[in-house]
């Protein structure tokens, strides 16, 4: 039923920039004839380079321990399109009620509107959004935590009017789209900056701070309630990495407690507590840490530095862009080095438009490589990845000797298990293994990559 929708609106995530519509006349004339769902509720309107998943969740889970019924909106889905529209509830003692959207709900909604849909020849990610905006004030969300698709400034969710907006960051990506430079992206995500509403930016930087203080000025000069003065306008603005040190030191023993694992969780932790220090929920630290330490399994999220095995040990993360893998790959290096991992095998996908070789000098050069294709159209084909990195390897004098491809994820799977085994066994160099061994399979690079895997090892393990 649902793969109806993929097929009837081609979405971004299997087709790319050929599924964007950017511009807001179709949704708000949409929203219009819903009836402004989304104003029953609060919101939270998250935008950034990388890390919108992460802090979207965090916040989503402590919001839920304050007592309300969360809302939460994200993208992509690992496994089930209804990942992207949740409710989050405190269950009692024993943690969180998560519901997705049920297919139900999906199918009535397109069967409802969907000559309006044609008509106006809306986007699959403006369908989705204006389905979570109706389904949140359906179910009686008291806040929804929303996270942009693509920028911000036309980006189909940014007809709401929040409470709080956070850019996470600003990274290369997208630049097809959002723009060449640092700058240029910046002002894309920088539209989701409202009058009269605090923003809080995640990282701060020389080239990005300046687009955000100008937008904040400008949006908020005409406001009545500043009357102009430029000092409390900007003090709408905080920037995570510059806030009090007491509000960190407070927290700090929260990270490495939480089972969003990811070294990277650390900028998306600040951004997240100086997210709350501005809202001023009445809630116990205890609370706060208890909600951002088990966030993933308060909500339900998956892919972020995710342990799908002990035994094997498999580590998948989503993270695709040179921005974000670079922390990935210091983390692998860094669990060579210090955290007794004998060996690296890393399973290693990508689309075809994407910046994927400015990716290859973030790798760690002691690892085994079994480059593969998603099922997708955007997927780019397994040989050429390696046949790139291959290039690479040899311009620069890296080592090459193990470096495999396989065509489907499935094959990149078994590939890899199998040269698990062998390192395990003390095959995998010719001599005996030394003890203990400790071999960590990691996979990423794409969405789509991670989804296969993670479905393909349900049945494998």
């Amino acid at each position: 039923m649902l793969g109806k929708l993929f097929v009837r609106f081609p979405s971004f995530q299997n087709v790319g920039a050929g599924a964007y519509k950017p511009g807001l006349d179709r949704m708000e004339f949409f929203d219009s004839l819903a009836g402004h769902p989304h104003k029953k509720y609060r919101t939270i309107h998250i935008a950034g380079t990388n890390g919108k998943g992460s802090v979207a969740n965090m916040l989503a889970s402590v919001l839920s321990a304050s007592g309300q019924k969360v809302g939460l909106y994200t993208s992509p889905h690992i496994l089930d399109f209804r990942e992207r529209i949740r409710t989050v509830t405190e269950d009692g003692p024993s943690g969180t009620a998560v519901e997705l959207i049920s297919k139900e709900y999906v199918w009535d909604y397109v069967k409802k509107w969907g000559e309006t849909f044609d008509h106006l020849e809306m986007s699959f990610f403006e369908i989705t959004t204006a389905m979570a905006f109706s389904w949140f004030a359906d179910c009686g969300v008291d806040v929804a935590v929303i996270e942009t698709g693509l920028g911000g400034r036309l980006d189909s969710t940014n007809i709401i009017t929040p409470q709080l907006s956070v850019i996470t960051n600003i990274g290369l990506d997208h630049c097809d789209i959002l723009g060449s430079t640092l700058p240029e992206i910046a002002f894309e995500k920088a539209g989701i900056i409202k009058p009269e509403v605090p923003v809080v930016i995640g990282e701060s930087s020389p080239e990005t701070d300046p687009v955000f203080e100008r937008k904040v000025l400008y949006t908020n000069l005409p406001s009545p309630v500043f009357m102009g003065d430029r000092n409390r306008i900007m003090s709408l603005l905080t920037f995570a990495d510059k806030v009090s040190p007491s509000l960190w030191d407070g927290h700090c023993g929260i990270l490495a407690g939480m089972d969003l694992q990811g070294e990277y969780q650390e900028k998306n932790l600040r951004t997240v507590l100086a997210a709350l220090d501005v809202l001023e929920l009445r809630l116990s630290g205890d609370k706060v840490r208890d909600a951002i330490v088990h966030t993933s399994g308060r909500t339900g999220f998956r892919g972020r530095w995710e342990k799908l095995s002990d035994d094997p040990y498999i580590i998948c993360d989503i993270g695709h862009n040179a921005h974000g893998l670079k922390y990935n790959f210091h983390q692998l290096d860094r669990m060579l080095s210090d955290d007794g991992c004998s060996s690296l095998i890393i399973i290693y996908g990508s689309v075809s438009d994407k910046d994927y070789e400015a990716v290859f000098p973030l790798m760690p050069e002691n690892a085994a490589y079994v480059f593969t294709c998603a099922s997708s159209r955007r997927a780019l084909p397994a040989g050429t990845l390696k046949d790139k990195y291959l290039e690479f390897c040899s311009r620069e004098g890296r080592p090459s000797e193990n470096v495999y491809c396989a065509p489907t994820v499935a094959e990149a799977v078994d590939m890899a298990l199998d040269l698990y085994r062998r390192l395990q066994d003390g095959k995998g160099s010719g001599r005996p293994a030394p003890e203990p061994v400790k071999p960590l399979v990691y996979i990423g690079g794409s969405t789509y990559v991670v989804a296969e895997a993670v479905s393909i090892l349900r049945l494998r393990l």
